[in-house]
């Protein structure tokens, strides 16, 4: 089975609704040409160098994601051509965002990351931080940056019902930021779900899903 293989099957049983992230973390360019050739054009990587080393080397029609934690030191580096940005869990990180977007004249696209598992190594905001954020003053100032949405990641366990609860909750999340500002229609994007789990994903309302191991193999 290769990656063009393993790319029809998985899009093939999506829904329509459902965006796939093709992860690419440490896989080499040759691979993720794979991909693009079977019709692949969202890459998702964890490395800002990497992600920038990529996008000089492939072709610009692509969409790259920072699926990974994102230091506001590196912001810079993406900044000209970030698609989206998955893992935005501070107002500082947002606010260095709206920065670096506004010398690129550019609004960057990004989502919340909030922290649904059990697992204390997760990064990512509670309920209560995202509605203060949302909500704050110093949000409404940013011009640069547009929040399309949530993201989450589950705890990693062969516990169905646990993963179920924790994605339930990241939905529950949404329906409640989505209800702050019911006239912001772009906010609409729930990124939760890989390898692993995404079809629980998307039974418990993930619209976005972030695949790696089952396109490209293990790492």
């Amino acid at each position: 089975m290769n990656i063009a293989d393993n790319l029809q099957n998985i899009t093939t049983t999506l829904p329509k609704t459902v965006t796939l992230v093709a992860v690419s973390k440490t896989k080499p360019v040759s691979d993720l040409t794979v991909a693009y050739n079977a019709g692949q054009r969202i890459f998702g990587e964890n490395k800002i160098q990497e992600m920038a080393d990529k996008w000089e080397e492939m072709p610009k029609d692509i969409q790259w994601h920072m699926i990974g934690h994102v230091q506001t030191n590196k912001v810079k580096y993406m900044a000209p051509f970030v698609s989206l940005i998955h893992g935005v869990d501070s107002f500082k990180l947002l606010k260095e965002i709206d920065k670096q977007a506004e010398k690129n004249n550019r609004v960057i696209d990004c989502l919340l990351q909030f922290h649904i598992a059990e697992e204390e190594t997760k990064f990512g905001l509670d309920e209560k931080e995202g509605i203060e954020l949302l909500t704050s003053n110093d949000f409404a100032a940013l011009k640069n940056v547009q929040i399309l949405g949530v993201m989450g990641m589950a705890t990693f366990t062969d516990n169905q019902n646990q993963v179920k609860k924790e994605f339930t909750h990241l939905k529950s999340i949404f329906e409640n930021l989505k209800a702050l500002n019911p006239a912001h229609s772009n906010f609409k994007t729930i990124s939760m779900g890989m390898s692993g789990d995404y079809p629980l994903a998307i039974e418990c309302g993930s619209n976005m899903v972030r695949i790696g191991s089952s396109i490209f193999g293990g790492r």
